[in-house]
């Protein structure tokens, strides 16, 4: 629903953001489909957590970025005072489960006031990171498609690097080649040698691998796994990431890894994977679940985009059309990231 709320007022360190771009994300679906009392924040609250802008005003202690500025909004505001904050990894807050015990919100659009709207109220200028001339629709889904993408790359470069020096190098494969799943094999093939291997239900996915660099491509099939292996020399890959994260998108991962291989499950699609020795997993297996990424992942992410090493795929609807953009993407005919733009 699309109402009419107060201009917010900028206090103490408070920064206020007008909004040129904000993507939708399929955790927005989650949120906007949640049974009541079932998320950890209190309602109502504005949708929208990939938000890039200007800055439009700031409270009498703010700091940052000065008023003109174009900025984007890092997504996961923590105290900014624990271990983790004070090194950037707010993603990680030690007080995240203490805010989400009291319904506080943890970020825009997460409990907070987010990006669909024409302007955006940050509780601090160290969430603002500058983006130059980089267009907003490129720039806001780089704070979560790009930032989380880019994240659990750096959560698989073990594994790449200890496969990198064996006769065939490394390889990953990237299964989901949607709005993160694209941004992950450009930035495997920015900064790493690994081979990328794409894997999705979809034949436009699978086209838009292409277009972004994978060094090859498939359907899910019943023999998908066996594909791969033979592809990684038969051992199998030495990492996966995982962007659905359905039980079967994570038997398919488990199936195609190598002995002491790598599972990064980033997709909440409410899958479940059976841990027990012995059992089905590849001997050595390492597994991770990261949470979208830190300030200084997401600085690293807006100079690759900057340098034209990565490029967002983008559907553009105005504000005013939210709703369908919602619908769009709810009935998965977004290839890459839904971006709306206010009016």
């Amino acid at each position: 629903m699309i109402t009419e709320v107060e201009r917010p007022e900028p206090r103490s360190e408070e920064v206020l953001v007008r909004v040129e771009a904000a993507g939708l994300c399929g955790s927005d679906l989650h949120v906007i489909a949640a049974a009541p009392g079932a998320l950890p924040y209190l309602t109502p609250f504005t949708l929208g957590h990939e938000i890039a802008g200007r800055v439009a005003g700031s409270g009498p202690d703010a700091t940052g970025p000065p008023t003109g500025e174009r900025v984007v909004v890092y997504g996961p505001w923590g105290c900014g005072r624990c271990g983790h904050c004070s090194t950037g990894a707010e993603n990680y807050c030690d007080r995240r489960p203490a805010l989400d015990a009291v319904r506080a919100g943890t970020g825009a659009g997460l409990g907070r006031d987010g990006g669909l709207a024409d302007f955006v109220l940050v509780p601090s200028g160290r969430l603002l990171l500058p983006v130059g001339d980089l267009a907003p629709t490129q720039a806001a889904p780089l704070s979560d498609a790009g930032l989380t993408a880019y994240h659990a790359i750096t959560g698989i470069r073990q594994a790449l690097d200890e496969a990198g020096g064996g006769a065939g190098g490394a390889s990953v494969a990237v299964i989901g080649v949607g709005g993160l799943g694209h941004l992950a094999i450009q930035i495997l093939r920015a900064t790493t040698s690994a081979q990328v291997f794409a894997v999705d239900i979809r034949d436009d996915a699978i086209a838009l691998a292409d277009d972004c660099g994978a060094h090859f491509g498939t359907l899910v099939r019943p023999d998908t796994a066996d594909v791969l292996r033979k592809r990684s020399g038969d051992a199998g890959v030495d990492a996966v990431l995982d962007f659905v994260g359905t039980s079967a998108t994570l038997r398919l991962g488990v199936s195609a890894l190598r002995a002491g291989g790598q599972l990064t499950l980033v997709g909440s699609g409410g899958g479940e994977l059976t841990v027990r020795k012995p059992g089905a997993l590849p001997p050595g297996l390492r597994m991770s679940l990261p949470f979208w990424g830190t300030r200084p992942d997401l600085e690293r992410v807006i100079a690759l985009a900057r340098s034209g090493a990565v490029r967002v795929e983008t559907k553009q609807f105005p504000l005013s059309r939210a709703p369908e953009a919602i619908d769009t993407l709810r009935s998965g005919a977004v290839r890459g990231r839904a971006v709306l733009i206010p009016d």
